[in-house]
């Protein structure tokens, strides 16, 4: 039995006006300005989730309703497995110096700074970024800094002295039994 999920991602039924289907929803979910504008923001936010197909059309059919386009997805459905493009070929090692060049005559320091190579049109707009070259700890490596062994700290035991071997070491003693007490001059009447 497949389940499904209602997502919602700010779209409008065509010919829904905006304000109108703020104001259904924020009645449907009974949800203040705040949530809504939080399910207007953009993003994609999921309504509800593990429904059956007939939950999953009733949700769709009455945001549509009130103006909302969602959308219904099959949780069950099988994600697509995606093959990463292998990494570019390393750059020759004779276009870096021609880097400090740059930046020299830019007034920029690049002594232990970043210098971004741009792979393609997304990386380009990165090239410019000034960032500290962080290196990578080989393997096994502690990543935490040292720290000097913590001292002692310095307590006066001098007014302390230890007894011998087989001492009372102070336990309290139980207290005598106290004699019962005198009940001679009681007497029951008849």
């Amino acid at each position: 039995m497949s389940r499904y999920e209602i997502a919602f991602s700010g779209q409008l039924v065509p010919g829904a006006q905006l304000e109108l289907v703020k104001a259904n929803m924020a009645k449907l979910f009974q949800a203040d300005a705040q949530r809504i504008a939080q399910l207007f923001s953009g993003r994609r936010i999921v309504i509800k989730n593990n429904l059956d197909a007939a939950a999953a059309e009733k949700y769709r059919s009455t945001l549509e309703r009130v103006g909302a386009r969602v959308e219904v997805i099959d949780m069950d459905m099988p994600i697509e497995e995606v093959e990463l493009a292998p990494p570019p070929p390393a750059e020759p090692a004779p276009a870096a110096p021609a880097a400090p060049a740059a930046a020299a005559a830019s007034g920029r320091a690049t002594a232990g700074r970043l210098q971004v190579a741009p792979r393609d049109e997304y990386m380009a707009a990165f090239s410019e970024v000034d960032a500290p070259d962080f290196g990578i700890a080989p393997v096994g490596a502690d990543l935490q800094d040292a720290k000097p062994d913590a001292e002692a700290p310095r307590v006066d035991l001098s007014q302390f002295s230890l007894a011998p071997v087989g001492s009372d070491m102070g336990q309290a003693k139980a207290d005598a039994a106290a004699p019962p007490p005198d009940t001679s001059h009681l007497k029951l009447q008849e």
